[in-house]
């Protein structure tokens, strides 16, 4: 009976394993070195010797008074494979059964011996349903390698009426590359500013990403950007997340303080919109980035604040370091940046380097 501490002892030997320990305990033998013979613990014997022997281990086998016997859940799974209901649910088959004074199973105990047969299926003529898979992974470990646009609504004086804010942010450093208000949305009008904005920046090839707007999918801007060399990526139907980037620059657009409740004219809305891009871009500090504006991330300036952050700490350290319970965090930069990651990869905040 002795054997590995912790293995599944089967219940008709528990008894017999109870008398042998206090046979050899009486007999001079210490209490925990026959149970660690026997392969349970004492708080194991303590338990067997008032009586509760059950064993509550996951594993071991256990006896459920109220289970259906094999024989019954195949009668179950019969009743329903039968002619007569074979086209009906197991609720119907139950209250169907009931009425003719007839009890088998509940409903879900249909349900659990017809799904061990692997009868539980969509038997209707439609087509089975997918999941979308999720848009590629977008790296970005520099400025001007990937791209994420959108457009958002402005609202006018006239009701029902909207100007309309064209967007183009870089993944890795947050600036806003690109826009343009007008007062529609046109695939032209988006084609002309990605020619506009290849020329400015001088990239030879840049990922873009974006939803599945009318303007974004149409067939003159897919012409555009792959004549552009732009390789374009596009969101799930739905799933503003797959975006994220530049939504939440449209939420800091509308939520900051002085945003106007409408716009009075398309050069408001222009005025407005490019003095908002000049301070997000150049005097924004953007916490994700490290508390840099867009531009000195962008133009590579960002890496001499970060330095002379932690001189700073490091000499305040110096001076009185009592203050501190361990060595100061150092403000460092983050290297990578990605779009739409899998779960399993750690988001950007943990890719930093000093």
């Amino acid at each position: 009976m002795g054997g590995e501490r912790g293995r599944l002892i089967p219940l008709h030997e528990r008894s017999q394993a109870v008398s042998l320990i206090q046979e050899a305990n009486k007999a001079g033998a210490r209490l925990f070195k026959c149970c660690d013979v026997v392969g349970i613990s004492t708080r194991t014997f303590l338990r067997w010797q008032a009586g509760h022997v059950l064993d509550r281990r996951k594993g071991a086998t256990k006896s459920v008074p109220k289970a259906l016997s094999d024989a019954e859940c195949q009668a179950v799974v019969e009743m329903a494979c039968s002619p007569r209901f074979a086209d009906d649910t197991p609720a119907a088959i139950v209250v169907t059964l009931l009425e003719e004074g007839t009890y088998l199973a509940s409903e879900s105990t249909f349900y659990r011996c017809l799904r061990a047969e692997g009868k539980v299926k969509n038997r209707r003529e439609t087509r089975t349903g997918h999941s979308l898979s999720r848009p590629p992974e977008r790296v970005a470990t520099g400025p001007n390698q990937v791209w994420c646009w959108d457009i958002t609504w402005l609202k006018s004086p006239v009701n029902g009426r909207w100007f309309y804010a064209y967007a183009v942010i870089d993944l890795w450093s947050r600036l806003i590359v690109g826009w343009e208000v007008h007062d529609r949305e046109s695939a032209d009008i988006a084609s002309t500013m990605f020619e506009r904005l290849k020329r400015e920046h001088g990239v030879t090839s840049v990922y873009l990403h974006s939803d599945n707007g009318n303007a974004m999918t149409a067939s003159t801007m897919l012409e555009t950007l792959h004549r552009l060399g732009i390789v374009l990526s596009t969101s799930r139907p739905g799933v503003s997340d797959d975006n994220a980037f530049i939504e939440a620059f449209f939420k800091t657009v509308k939520y900051t303080a002085g945003y106007p409740a409408s716009f009075k004219d398309l050069e408001h809305a222009r005025w407005w919109f490019a003095a908002f891009v000049n301070w997000y871009n150049t005097e924004h500090r953007h916490s994700a980035i490290g508390y840099v504006t867009p531009q000195q991330r962008h133009t590579g300036t960002d890496l001499h604040l970060f330095e002379k952050r932690n001189a700073t700490i490091s000499q305040a350290h110096a001076l009185n370091p009592l203050r501190w319970s361990r060595s100061p965090a150092r403000h460092a930069k983050i290297e990578v940046v990605r779009l739409n990651a899998p779960p399993s990869i750690p988001d950007e905040s943990s890719q930093r380097t000093a």
